[in-house]
């Protein structure tokens, strides 16, 4: 065996081709067991963020910490009772959607449909199937004139004006369907109860103008010269 002279320089390597070598040792996996997964270095990231964020805010916020608490508690606070006292946001109903969006049928029709609904417990549309209903039989009467592109408000002031002691129901089917329709809402059953009553109570009540041509025509003749007192 031969022994190198300290009198000799020790073996080196060149920089490059060291570093090349470092490289390529410590990209084995056996150095890399223990290294922190891509979701742990993101969420380290995060709270590195969040951390200055929060120290900026604090640092701004007279206070301090404490300041910035105070703060974000009385936001908080603030919501809630917005939340507390407004409910939870709907959408509001849109009042330019029609009534009937599909081919034409008449009032039998949408009743029956109406209770098909209701015998399966879906009162969203037992719903809107009865206040078609209501609608296109007040049209079969001649109350209302035809129009596809009217929609259930509309059909509420129109019949309202036609009906009027039945007005203050009419608008009430009309905001039911409305909110069932367009505004995210669910029905009941008593709901729909209410509007099936009211689409029976309609078909026995006469029209406001048929009633007072009696009285209108008894009147006349009562103010004729002769007439019987």
């Amino acid at each position: 065996m031969s022994w190198r002279s300290a009198d000799e320089p020790p073996v080196t390597l060149p920089r490059d081709p060291a570093r090349e070598a470092a490289r390529r040792e410590l990209s084995k996996g056996m150095y890399h067991e223990n290294d922190p997964s891509w979701y742990e270095r993101a969420m380290d990231a995060f709270w590195e963020w969040l951390d200055k964020v929060f120290g900026a805010a604090s640092a701004a916020t007279p206070g301090g910490t404490l300041g910035l608490i105070v703060i974000v508690l009385a936001v908080l606070a603030l919501l809630g009772a917005l939340w507390w006292r407004l409910g939870t946001p709907h959408r509001a109903p849109a009042s330019s959607a029609t009534l009937f969006d599909d081919r034409p049928r008449s009032a039998a029709e949408h009743r029956a449909a109406a209770e098909a609904q209701a015998a399966q417990g879906h009162w969203n549309q037992a719903v809107q199937e009865r206040m078609r209903a209501v609608v296109r039989s007040l049209e079969e009467r001649a109350l209302l004139d035809v129009r596809p592109g009217r929609t259930a408000d509309e059909a509420a002031s129109e019949a309202g004006s036609v009906l009027p002691a039945h007005a203050d129901r009419l608008h009430t089917a009309a905001r039911d369907f409305d909110d069932v329709t367009y505004g995210g809402r669910s029905a009941a059953e008593g709901t729909y109860l209410r509007l099936a009553a009211l689409d029976t109570d309609l078909e026995r009540t006469r029209p406001a103008l048929a009633s007072s041509a009696p009285s209108t025509a008894s009147t006349a003749d009562s103010t004729r010269p002769g007439a019987a007192e």
